[in-house]
């Protein structure tokens, strides 16, 4: 998440900060996957037929939760146990981190071990309290300002034993890794934290018990950087069942085109990312459905200003932003921070982001009013399992579909949309044999733009005829020069080139192999 603004500690520390080092001021952040998933038939899907396919999926998913972000550490404190305070019934602390005296011993924020926290910020009674009133707390790893357990902590099994310690003391049922600059690109403590994680995981689900993890992380409106896409497969890899990846949806930079809202740019981040984790689970030889992997998504904007001075979250973005959960079928939604969740005073810099404000006109609580509308909570959520099984592969037909299917063989120009299990692609430059769903790192590296599902009794889109006589009619004897147009089966074509012989309808893979060009 942001780093704070610089200032000193009550306590005389001031933890290290990596973000300095990040190009253009953008975070690189932690993201989270899942592993295992079950495979299921799609019979709800028409115009699909089956074949055997290794199907990951869920019968189930999740209801969405909101729980906002509380910066644990920060002075002066945020009463976020007070519902006065934090209307949310659920809050992720943050950021427990590396000590810096003893890398494998965790402490909140750099400054307080966990046992100093319980007497210095009242910290276990206050968790008590929101449980008192039905909630619940999640426990953040990492940020920007700090060393992560797993980066700082060259020992898996001493790691693996913080991460157990904080888990422990606070009895959490969900854990939230928030992996960024340095601690994303350490590729060893990549590896240590999956393990780690997935060890818990598995120690937790023998005791019958459950541990949901969360990877955070950054991205662009084109996605998560490769680091992260490399941080969501490694988890996979060591066998975690990942609840998701929750995306900082902020500080987008030039990423973030200038008549691109930031409500626009947060949908097109998503979207770029969703395909991304749906991709890592193909990599691991897992298929999910397109509603499984939204609920694996979560989006946390940084409400108001953000740390790049043109990039500005506002109310209105809230609002736009709960409904693109639900139309989406996101499973998480978070914000930074309740801290910041007010109006700024008058001697606040305008255009500078703040620990203790938004930087916008705003009631106090109006972002987390706005997006504290869902019903689901993350205890029931991280009851939901992922459990490989085999099943059918969709197999698209022509007649339900609204578009041709893909095919190898042919090319398809800028633009030309068509079907490919159960899903509607657009191309974005002209390409040949590129799969459509191939498993890509960015948004970059694939010619297809995904659209959305094939809809319920969907037909082909039918084709364009013209009235008799509205062209002559076409004849294989005669010699056409270029522009002239012709009619066949009620259907006009213009030539490209001089042609004679060439019938219009000639079935060629490369578009640029016919000499005609169809009207319709």
């Amino acid at each position: 998440m942001p780093p704070r603004v610089s200032r000193k500690h009550p306590s005389g520390l001031v933890p290290k900060s990596d973000y300095s080092a990040r190009p253009n001021n953008r975070r690189l952040s932690m993201r989270r996957t899942a592993v295992a998933a079950a495979v299921i038939t799609i019979a709800g899907l028409i115009g699909i037929s089956a074949v055997n396919w290794a199907f990951a999926v869920d019968p189930e998913v999740p209801k969405p939760w909101f729980a906002p972000y509380a910066d644990v550490s920060l002075k002066p404190s945020h009463s976020w146990e007070d519902p006065r305070h934090n209307p949310a019934r659920d809050v992720v602390l943050s950021f427990i981190v590396a000590d810096h005296a003893s890398p494998c011993t965790p402490s909140w924020g750099g400054y307080f071990t966990t046992a100093q926290a319980a007497t210095a910020l009242e910290l276990d009674r206050r968790i008590a309290r929101v449980r008192g009133r039905g909630g619940d707390v999640i426990v953040s790893f990492g940020g920007a300002r700090n060393s992560e357990l797993a980066t700082a902590c060259t020992d898996v099994g001493a790691l693996t034993n913080a991460y157990r310690t904080v888990i422990d003391r606070y009895d959490v049922v969900t854990v939230d890794l928030d992996i960024e600059g340095s601690n994303l690109t350490n590729v060893d403590g990549r590896q240590r934290r999956a393990e780690a994680l997935a060890t818990l995981q598995r120690e937790a689900r023998s005791k019958k018990r459950e541990l949901a993890v969360w990877l955070t992380l950054a991205a662009t409106t084109g996605g998560l950087p490769v680091e992260g896409v490399r941080m969501v497969d490694a988890v996979l890899k060591a066998g975690l069942d990942l609840s998701g990846v929750n995306i900082m949806t902020m500080n987008y930079g030039p990423s973030r085109s200038g008549n691109q809202s930031m409500l626009d740019a947060t949908k097109a981040a998503l979207r770029a990312g969703r395909r991304q984790v749906g991709d890592a689970y193909k990599r691991a030889g897992i298929r999910l459905r397109d509603k499984q992997v939204w609920a694996k998504i979560g989006a946390t904007p940084m409400i108001g200003q953000n740390d790049v001075p043109t990039d500005l979250f506002s109310l209105e973005d809230a609002t736009g932003l709960a409904s693109f959960l639900r139309s989406s079928g996101m499973g998480r939604l978070s914000l930074w921070s309740l801290n910041r969740d007010n109006r700024c005073g008058p001697n606040t810099d305008s255009g500078q982001a703040s620990d203790f404000c938004s930087g916008v006109e705003q009631k106090p609580l109006s972002f987390t009013g706005l997006l504290n509308q869902l019903q689901g909570r993350p205890a029931s959520a991280a009851k939901t399992r992922t459990v490989p099984d085999t099943s059918r592969e969709i197999v698209d037909d022509p007649a339900l579909s609204p578009y041709p299917i893909w095919n190898n063989d042919r090319s398809y120009p800028e633009g030309r949309k068509l079907v490919w299990r159960g899903q509607v692609y657009a191309s974005k430059w002209w390409n040949q044999h590129q799969l459509p769903d191939a498993p890509v790192d960015s948004e970059n590296d694939t010619p297809w733009r995904l659209v959305g599902p094939v809809l319920l009794r969907e037909k082909p889109i039918p084709t364009t005829t013209l009235a008799p006589g509205t062209y002559p009619a076409w004849d294989h004897g005669k010699a056409y020069d270029k522009g002239a147009r012709i009619l066949l089966d009620g259907v006009g074509y213009e030539a490209k080139w001089w042609v004679r012989g060439e019938p219009p309808n000639r079935d060629v893979p490369n578009e640029y192999d016919t000499a005609w060009k169809p009207l319709a």
